[in-house]
C-alpha cells in the first residue's frame, strides 16, 4: 500500500530551536494567547467563496450565525431571541438578540442579515434550496427578520445553522454582494467573539485573531458545538503555519505552539506517550474522502467513463494510505451517505464492496469511450491526508492505463484552481481528491457533493436532474420512512451518474497541551476553551 514517509530526523529532541523563541518571551503573554497550527493555510479568506473546512473554521473564529447546531444535532437560537411561526408555516418571523455589534462598532441590523443570506444562498446547496421557496426575505425594523415562504420550510433553522462548508455567517450589509458569481468580500467584519486582524496576516504562515471585548454572549445555556454562549477566554489567537509535520510536532512538544489540529497519523504514538499531550478525536463523524470529477471537461463528462472507475477502486487502499493500518480510525464501505445515518444504506454498494479488477475496469473504460486523453489530477503537496489521496488515485490511473498528468501544488493555489472551468489545457483541471465533514453527508440538505445542479453545484458541476429532483423530493417528505426510501433512490442514481466516488470514512485525531481545558467536539473551536 502507498504509505506517507515518517518523518523521523529530530523529532525526539522537538523542534524548539528551530523556531528560534527564547524562553522567556514564550513565557510572556502565555496564559493570554492560544498558538494553533491549522491543517492548512486558510489561504482564501473569505469563507462563502470557498468549499475548504480549514476556510469555515477561520470563519467560525470571525463570523457568527442566527443559529448553532448542538452536539446532539439539535439547532438552537444564536443571534436571534428566538422565532414565531404563522399561516402554516409560511411566515416566519425572527428577532435578532438586542447588543449584537459588529467589529467596525455598527449594531447587526437586518438588512445586514438580509444582505448575508442572500450572499449566502448563491453559494450553498441547503441555501439554494431554501430560496426556492421563499417569496419575501426582508427586514420591517434593525432587529427583524421576515420570511414569506410559498410553502412551510421546517428545516429553516437547520439551513441558518449548519455546521458543513459554506456557512450562513452573517455580515455588513454593505460587505454582502450577492453578485453572481460572488466575489470575495473586500474585508472581514462579523459579529463573533474574535476579530481578524488583517495588518498582521501572513500569507501562508500567520493568521491573527483578537478577542472582541464587544461580543455579547447568549445569556444562558450550555455551550456546545456552534449552541450556547460563546465566551472567548484568550485575547489572542494566533495561527501558525507549518506544513512541516517534524517542525509541528516539534513545537508542540516544547510547548511553542498548544494545538495542532491534523497531526499526521504516523506520529500519533509518539504524541501519546507525551504526558503532556491529549490525543483525541474531537469529530464524532469523521471526514468522508471524495474523488471528485470535472463534469464539463472530457474525458468525465461521460457518465460511463465515470462509472468504469468504480470496479477499480478500493476503499481501503485510501484509508491505509491516510490513517494506517489501525482500523479504529477509519472505515471502507461507505456509500454516498454517512455510515450510522437514517439515508446510509446498502442500494448499489457492489459497484464499490465487490470484487476489485483492474483488467475489467480497463475493459470498461475502452467501452465507454475513453481514448487516451490526458487527465490532470491536481494534488496538495501541503496538505498530507489530501496527498495521500490523490497518491493513491494516481497509481491506480495509472494501472488502469489512463494518461493521468499528476500536478502537485500548495492547497491555496489548488482552492483558487477548482474554481477553473477551462479546459486543461487552459489551466483547467479533470479531477481532485479532498474530504467533507461526515455531518454534511448524513441526509441531502447540506450534501454539497450529492447535488446535480450543473452550473451552480459546488466544484466539479455535476448535471443530474433526477437526483435534483429526489432532493426536492426529500425536502416535502412526510416522514422519515419516506425521506429513507428517497434516500435509497437517490444512492441508486448515483452510482448512475457518479457526481464523485466514496473512497471511505476516516477519523482525524487532534493534539493539544494538558493544559487547555473546555476543547469542544465537532470541529476546531475557540470559544469556551482556557488554559488551566
Amino acid at each position: 500500500m502507498l504509505r506517507r514517509d515518517l518523518l523521523r530526523t529530530g523529532l525526539a529532541m522537538g523542534a524548539g530551536t528551530a523556531l528560534g523563541a527564547p524562553h522567556a518571551a514564550r513565557a510572556q503573554g502565555a496564559a493570554r494567547t492560544l498558538r494553533f497550527v491549522p491543517q492548512a493555510d486558510a489561504a482564501i479568506l473569505d469563507p462563502t467563496i470557498t468549499t475548504g473546512l480549514v476556510n469555515r473554521n477561520h470563519g467560525f473564529m470571525i463570523f457568527d450565525t442566527l443559529y448553532g447546531i448542538d452536539e446532539q444535532g439539535s439547532t438552537q437560537p444564536q443571534m436571534v431571541e428566538g422565532h414565531s411561526i404563522e399561516q402554516d408555516g409560511r411566515l416566519v418571523t425572527m428577532r435578532l438578540r438586542e447588543g449584537l455589534r459588529f467589529h467596525d462598532g455598527e449594531p447587526v441590523r437586518g438588512r445586514d442579515v438580509v444582505a448575508s443570506l442572500r450572499r449566502w444562498a448563491h453559494r450553498d446547496a441547503f441555501g439554494s434550496s431554501l430560496m426556492a421557496v421563499v417569496d419575501e426575505l426582508s427586514a420591517p425594523d434593525d432587529r427583524t427578520v421576515r420570511w414569506r415562504l410559498k410553502s412551510a420550510f421546517p428545516m429553516l433553522p437547520e439551513a441558518l445553522g449548519k455546521v458543513g462548508s459554506i456557512v450562513a455567517f452573517i455580515m455588513p450589509e454593505r460587505l454582502a454582494s450577492a453578485d453572481d458569481p460572488v466575489p470575495p468580500v473586500k474585508a472581514l467584519v462579523g459579529s463573533g467573539p474574535f476579530r481578524f486582524r488583517a495588518d498582521q496576516h501572513v500569507s501562508g504562515s500567520r493568521l491573527v485573531y483578537e478577542k472582541f471585548d464587544g461580543y455579547v454572549p447568549r445569556p444562558a445555556g450550555a455551550t456546545s458545538l456552534l449552541a450556547g454562549p460563546k465566551v472567548a477566554w484568550f485575547d489572542r489567537v494566533e495561527w501558525q503555519v507549518m506544513p512541516d509535520a517534524s517542525t509541528a510536532a516539534g513545537a508542540l512538544q516544547q510547548g511553542e505552539i498548544d494545538w495542532w489540529e491534523q497531526p499526521i497519523y504516523d506520529l500519533l504514538p509518539m504524541l501519546k506517550r507525551n504526558r503532556d499531550l491529549n490525543v483525541e478525536v474531537l469529530d464524532p463523524y469523521g471526514a468522508i474522502a471524495v474523488l471528485r470529477f470535472n463534469h464539463i471537461q472530457p474525458p468525465f463528462d461521460n457518465p460511463a467513463i465515470r462509472r468504469a472507475i468504480l470496479g477499480a477502486v478500493k476503499q481501503s487502499d485510501y484509508m491505509i494510505a491516510v490513517a494506517g493500518e489501525d482500523k479504529s480510525l477509519w472505515k471502507d464501505g461507505i456509500g454516498f451517505f454517512a455510515p450510522g445515518g437514517a439515508m446510509a444504506n446498502a442500494e448499489g454498494m457492489a459497484a464499490l464492496n465487490g470484487s476489485r479488477s483492474i483488467a475489467e475496469s480497463k475493459k470498461a473504460l475502452q467501452e465507454a469511450g475513453y481514448k487516451g486523453e490526458r487527465v490532470v489530477l491536481m494534488a496538495p503537496s501541503d496538505f498530507p491526508s489530501i496527498k495521500a489521496m490523490s497518491e493513491v488515485t494516481a497509481d491506480l490511473f495509472r494501472r488502469l492505463d489512463i494518461n493521468i498528468d499528476y500536478q502537485l501544488m500548495d492547497w491555496g493555489s489548488m482552492l483558487t484552481r477548482m474554481a477553473n472551468r477551462n479546459a486543461p489545457d487552459k489551466g483547467g483541471y479533470s479531477l481532485f481528491c479532498t474530504y467533507s465533514a461526515g455531518v454534511t453527508h448524513l441526509n441531502p440538505s447540506a450534501h454539497n457533493f450529492l447535488r446535480g445542479s450543473g452550473d451552480k453545484a459546488t466544484f466539479g458541476w455535476a448535471s443530474s436532474p433526477e437526483l435534483e429532483a429526489l432532493r426536492d423530493a426529500w425536502f416535502t417528505a412526510p416522514d422519515a420512512a419516506a425521506q429513507r426510501a428517497i434516500g435509497i433512490k437517490a444512492q441508486r442514481q448515483a452510482f448512475i451518474d457518479v457526481p464523485y466516488v466514496p473512497l471511505g470514512l476516516f477519523y482525524q485525531p487532534t493534539a493539544y497541551r494538558k493544559e487547555l481545558r473546555g476543547m469542544l467536539k465537532g470541529l476546531p473551536l475557540f470559544w469556551n476553551v482556557h488554559r488551566a
